[in-house]
């Protein structure tokens, strides 16, 4: 008789999230900063003496998704915050793996922002028009980690993430922190943004 492989990870919380069947109940903002704050986005390929993480990046996401959507409502903006919380189980891929690996691992990370999105009030399922204004804060954010961190001229950012709107990024200087400073900031953020939600 063969026994069914794991799929839950036990989280310094205490949950057990089951990452094929995930459900809002052991989804924890702790847990998710906490992850966050220690995953590297860039494969760790980045300038500094910390590595650039998810949870630095997704701060930065949410703030250029406030800049260029001043009229939606806050909810959008937290969601802007969790755009890539599954990643603190099943870590960062650059976008060359994502789609080496294939159609897998958009559903496991489908099923992980579901239960994410309805833990903290939000749909599970985005509306386009809300995940299109992400994805477009993500570029930027993309754009400008590429050049100020990851190596990038800004020829190369321009080809692979689109041209930017340079006024929209004024004053914005990328400077990786110590996870666990990106970490309270990250709980700040979110704990500011539930609060203002109501």
């Amino acid at each position: 008789m063969s026994r069914k492989p794991r799929a839950w990870q036990r989280m310094l919380s205490g949950r057990r999230l089951d990452l094929l069947d995930p459900t809002p109940v052991d989804v924890e903002i702790e847990d998710i900063a906490h992850g966050l704050a220690f995953v590297a986005r860039w494969n760790g390929q980045t300038r500094g003496d910390f590595p650039y993480s998810v949870a630095e990046h997704s701060l930065l996401v949410e703030d250029l998704f406030g800049r260029q959507n001043r009229n939606m409502p806050t909810k959008w903006r937290l969601a802007a915050l969790l755009h890539d919380a599954p990643e603190y189980v099943i870590g960062d891929m650059i976008s060359p793996v994502k789609a080496a690996v294939g159609p897998g691992y958009a559903e496991l990370d489908a099923r992980l922002s579901g239960a994410i999105h309805l833990r903290f009030g939000l749909p599970a399922a985005l509306p386009q028009q809300v995940k299109r204004a992400i994805k477009r804060a993500d570029r930027v954010s993309a754009w400008l980690e590429a050049v100020q961190i990851a190596g990038f001229s800004e020829a190369e950012a321009d080809r692979f993430f689109g041209k930017l709107d340079r006024a929209l990024v004024t004053g914005i200087r990328i400077a990786p922190r110590p996870p666990v400073e990106v970490r309270a900031s990250y709980m700040e953020r979110h704990a500011a943004l539930m609060r203002e939600i109501g």
